[in-house]
């Protein structure tokens, strides 16, 4: 079965700012967008960041922690599985400009099925991103 793109939309309260990070920073092409919205291509998926005023100018999107693998997961949180590869690559970018990893890069359930290299930030608004890294996708993303 071949994965179709997803789309996903999510508040931000600032676009300039949601621009840079995601445009600048993170290096995702820009689509269509308006005074209120701008399209992002994450990785061949849709990401929309909806300017929603209401947060603030200093305000971030709050989340709340799940335990996984004696760390605190922010919920809600999206990202990307992609091949080690690409994940190291990105990981490498991602130390260049964000300061402070909700969970820093490292691998989690080592030596088990779904063994992954995984990492989590936040965005500017407070949106949590993770992005993880497995060395044969089609075998281990849905293996329990």
């Amino acid at each position: 079965m071949q994965l179709s793109p997803f789309h996903l939309a999510i508040q931000v309260r600032d676009l300039d700012e949601a621009r840079y990070f995601y445009g600048e920073q993170l290096g995702l092409d820009e689509g269509r967008s308006s005074d209120q919205w701008i399209d992002f291509n994450l990785f061949g998926h849709q990401l929309v960041t909806h300017l929603n005023p209401t947060i603030g100018k200093q305000g971030r999107v709050e989340n709340y922690c799940n335990g996984v693998d004696g760390h605190g997961v922010p919920v809600p949180h999206f990202g990307v599985v992609l091949a080690m590869p690409e994940w190291t690559e990105l990981r490498q970018k991602l130390e260049g400009f964000i300061d402070e990893f909700i969970i820093p890069p490292y691998v989690r359930f080592e030596g088990q099925a779904g063994e992954q290299a995984t990492l989590f930030f936040k965005d500017p608004s407070g949106n949590a991103i993770e992005f993880k890294g497995f060395k044969d996708i089609q075998q281990q993303l849905f293996e329990v």
